[in-house]
């Protein structure tokens, strides 16, 4: 059985896909899969079970990207197509039996509607693949010492989605002073920007552990699993620590948490007061931030006991 996988260009919306793929897996036994995605969001998939191949779809003028894509796909009789990108390219290709999201902004979770493409409720969690290379590095980064790894994201795609790094800081004192052992993680992706961004942070906490950019994805998802909390802006990072399954706290303000909140067993946000999805992220306070922090950690201490 072949199966035809269409999901996103952009990581976060691709981590809420995993979920689904996940499923797949399980439904099908005996399936082998082909992922068609963004560059950015390819890496996801480097060790997901059954996948033989990963089409990484380069944007074109005049939509010439889909055209290569069914150039690619063409030769295979697929006995499923699972399209998350509202193309039409299934539809030109042998296909047994697809299921096309349909296109436009609608309310709601985003993870509902994928779960929805397929009848499922509750939508499937995210998940995420990654090698025992990768669970055995990340070990030798963040040692089982007793120290209590809290990753930080003070990242995101653009400006008006991050919350003053100065606050980032504030936040982990403040839960520091309550636990000694916790020490910082800050995770951020390639590139001078996102360093820049990420770099007041870094600089006053002498005590984090810089995890420098250049790790991929499924090696911080690694790193994530070993962490006790993540706090960071809307990002695919908080999408990829959600679907890691720790306690996850997002920052909204200038997006929508009604549709990209962490979706994860612990996933919590906190968001700053005004217009949904046009609030400044200024308004968003320490104090809120830190109530919601301890708050998660109590709540995930109590369910282990």
């Amino acid at each position: 059985m072949h199966i035809l996988f269409i999901t996103s260009t952009r990581l976060g919306d691709a981590i809420l896909s995993t979920g689904l793929l996940d499923t797949l897996l399980r439904r099908y036994p005996e399936a082998d899969f082909t992922i068609a995605c963004g560059p950015v969001a390819a890496g996801l998939f480097a060790h997901m079970p059954r996948r033989v191949r990963t089409i990484e779809m380069v944007k074109r003028p005049r939509n010439m990207h889909w055209v290569d894509l069914w150039r690619q796909c063409r030769g295979q009789k697929w006995d499923l197509c699972v399209d998350l990108r509202s193309s039409i390219v299934s539809y030109f290709l042998r296909v047994g039996e697809r299921h096309v999201m349909q296109g436009g902004r609608r309310k709601g979770p985003r993870i509902t509607h994928i779960g929805n493409l397929l009848d499922l409720d509750p939508a499937p969690l995210p998940v995420t693949w990654t090698s025992e290379a990768e669970r055995e590095q990340a070990a030798r980064m963040l040692p089982d010492d007793g120290t209590r790894w809290i990753a930080l994201g003070p990242t995101a795609n653009w400006d008006g989605k991050i919350w003053p790094p100065e606050r980032f800081v504030s936040v982990f004192k403040a839960l520091q002073a309550d636990d000694p052992h916790l020490r910082p993680v800050i995770l951020y992706g390639p590139g001078e920007a996102e360093r820049a961004r990420a770099l007041p942070v870094i600089q006053r906490l002498p005590d984090a552990l810089d995890t420098g950019g250049g790790l991929t994805v499924t090696q911080v998802a690694a790193l994530l699993a070993r962490c006790t909390l993540f706090i960071g802006n809307d990002s695919g990072l908080m999408h990829l620590a959600a679907a890691s399954r720790i306690p996850t706290l997002g920052l909204f303000g200038r997006s929508k948490a009604m549709e990209y909140a962490p979706a994860g067993p612990w996933g919590r946000v906190a968001m700053a007061p005004g217009p949904v999805g046009n609030a400044p992220m200024e308004g968003l306070s320490v104090k809120q931030v830190v109530l919601t922090a301890q708050g998660l950690l109590r709540d995930r201490a109590h369910a282990k006991r």
